[in-house]
């Protein structure tokens, strides 16, 4: 087998030779050496040659590979300097599942007690009222009677009229439904600090700033909505309306030279914007919730001094039944009993704290809002600013209005305040 590979390469060599010294002419021929089988014999060491060139192609492989990965290799920590850097740091985010479950835990605790004091609410109403109605029919029933009769209807009946006026006194001191309302709007409010700390924590790199706030802002909830009835229970009359505040105050920004007005989404057209909603949104939306708050709490300060004091005559009118006033006396625990039925429907049956609650709570929205388009503003670096595309969206949606309805009512108000020299008419809000 060697013997036969030699020939032939030394075959290829001859014909190369002759055709390379003969290139000029138009014939060439082919002579091939006569070789004896029996006296040149090369040996070449075939399983070495065969061995060694699979060698080096596998060495060639094994380099080539190592080349790719030490490229991929580097090329990866290129590409993701700050991987380790963005690790999440697991005791944040324990501390920051240990809040959710805590917010949960308030949600649960505001809705039950909600549905018991709107409970409160619908009892105490009827029990009232139905107090109210019988002593006054025990009183009308009085005035026919003499003797015996006369007596205990006349007894039963100022007593059924004291004790609705104490059962008065308590119910609008504590007025359960405008506790009915805090308590709706505690337990919206900590569902949503649910869903965004579960956003935190689910497309985010959460940190010890998100576990901070996040505490400030469930500790500030707690405040504005407590629980508890004595001690802490909400001014239901106060010498003031003022908006809810169930947020931490921002931190007052350090005056800094202006970097630069744009990027991060913002631009100085969408500040002026931002600056035109808060303008809007001082002077119609939060100044007129404010006003009808001062209005409802007007009515319901009357209807609680009314119910009480009607009760209270009622009771004395009863009482004189039977003397020498006693038609007068009769006529007017009858009447008194009746109207204080009326105001006490009016009052808890029409709950005019919840409305007033509402309004409260409708102006700290508006506030809340102020604030935080204030708070971008007031960063000097738009770079620590929420990005200012996504900003404008969440204010148009918070408002009920499309972007380009947004951008329409910044250019009315910037129109009349600078034209007409006067307010605009339009509310921000459309939702409410």
């Amino acid at each position: 087998m060697a013997s036969l590979q030699s020939s032939c390469v030394i075959g290829s060599v001859a014909y190369s030779s002759s055709y390379c010294s003969r290139r000029g002419t138009t014939r060439a021929t082919i002579n091939m050496p006569k070789l004896r089988t029996g006296g040149l014999s090369l040996r070449l060491p075939a399983r070495d040659l065969v061995q060694e060139v699979l060698d080096m192609g596998a060495g060639l492989s094994a380099a080539t590979t190592s080349h790719v990965e030490k490229k991929y290799e580097s090329s990866t920590n290129r590409n993701s300097p700050s991987l380790g850097n963005n690790v999440s740091d697991p005791m944040v985010i324990a501390k920051l599942h240990t809040i959710m479950e805590a917010v949960a835990d308030r949600v649960e605790m505001h809705q039950n007690i909600g549905e018991q004091r709107d409970n409160w609410n619908s009892l105490l109403l009827t029990s009232i009222n139905a107090i109210t109605l019988t002593a006054a029919t025990m009183a009308g029933i009085a005035a026919t009677s003499v003797g015996g009769p006369l007596l205990a209807l006349k007894t039963s009946s100022t007593l059924m009229y004291l004790a609705a006026t104490g059962m008065l006194v308590v119910m609008n001191q504590i007025q359960p439904s405008q506790l009915v309302e805090e308590q709706r709007n505690a337990a919206r409010l900590f569902k949503q600090l649910h869903g965004r700390i579960q956003t935190t924590l689910s497309s985010g790199n959460p940190t010890s700033s998100d576990v901070e706030d996040a505490m400030k802002k469930v500790l500030a909830l707690d405040k504005a909505y407590p629980l508890p009835l004595i001690g802490v229970m909400l001014e239901k009359f106060p010498e003031t309306v003022e908006p809810a505040v169930w947020w931490p105050q921002h931190r007052q920004r350090q005056e800094k030279p202006i970097k630069r007005r744009d990027g991060n989404g913002w631009s100085v057209e969408l500040e002026e914007e931002m600056r035109e909603v808060v303008g809007v949104l001082k002077r119609k939306d939060t100044e007129d919730y404010l006003r009808l708050g001062k209005i409802a709490l007007k009515v319901n300060k009357i209807l609680s001094i009314s119910g009480p004091l009607l009760t209270g005559i009622a009771a004395c009118g009863t009482a004189f039944m039977g003397s020498s006033h006693g038609s007068w006396s009769a006529m007017v625990g009858v009447v008194a009993g009746a109207m204080a039925s009326v105001v006490n429907t009016m009052e808890h049956g029409g709950q005019v704290g919840m409305v007033f609650e509402m309004y409260r709570s409708n102006a700290g929205f508006f506030r809340l809002m102020e604030e935080t388009i204030e708070s971008n503003l007031n960063e000097r670096d738009v770079d620590r600013r929420e990005n200012g595309e996504l900003f404008e969206m969440k204010v148009a949606l918070h408002l009920g209005r499309s972007l380009s309805g947004l951008k329409n009512l910044a250019a009315a108000s910037s129109y009349s305040s600078f034209e007409k020299g006067e307010a605009i008419e339009e509310f921000a809000s459309k939702l409410f």
